[in-house]
């Protein structure tokens, strides 16, 4: 199970998601107060519950491992999520005057990036396993 490198991409993913939750992705002043704030995962009901549940997605798809070709669906529909996430992300930034994006950002990269990588090689597997049947 975890000897496949999909798995290793897709727990890198989960991963990164739930740390996601804690650290900023973006730090500025926000509303028209001005006070200094931290654009997080859990800023927003709706960017918090699509986070959770992009996680729990990657960390389940490691699980099934025996169905490839589900795996691989769930992974694309991880990846639209995940772009969904980073759509709401930089929706938030409008209510910030003025800020930086945090060094954390670079962890959505490297979520969309693991989970690419996992499809890639779970693809690579079924392909593998496609012509050792042809083979037989």
């Amino acid at each position: 199970m975890l000897q496949r490198i999909q798995s290793i991409w897709l727990f890198i993913a989960a991963t990164a998601a739930i740390i996601t939750l804690k650290y900023p992705f973006y730090t500025g002043l926000h509303g028209i107060q001005n006070e200094y704030h931290h654009l997080t995962g859990t800023n927003s009901l709706l960017l918090m519950i699509l986070t959770i549940g992009m996680a729990v997605l990657a960390f389940i798809t490691i699980f099934l491992f025996k169905d490839r070709i589900i795996q691989i669906r769930l992974c694309i529909a991880g990846i639209l999520l995940h772009l969904m996430i980073l759509f709401l992300y930089i929706r938030q930034l409008k209510n910030f005057s003025t800020g930086t994006f945090s060094i954390t950002a670079l962890l959505q990269i490297v979520i969309l990036a693991a989970l690419i990588l996992a499809a890639f090689a779970i693809n690579k597997d079924e392909k593998m396993v496609r012509d050792s049947n042809r083979l037989r």
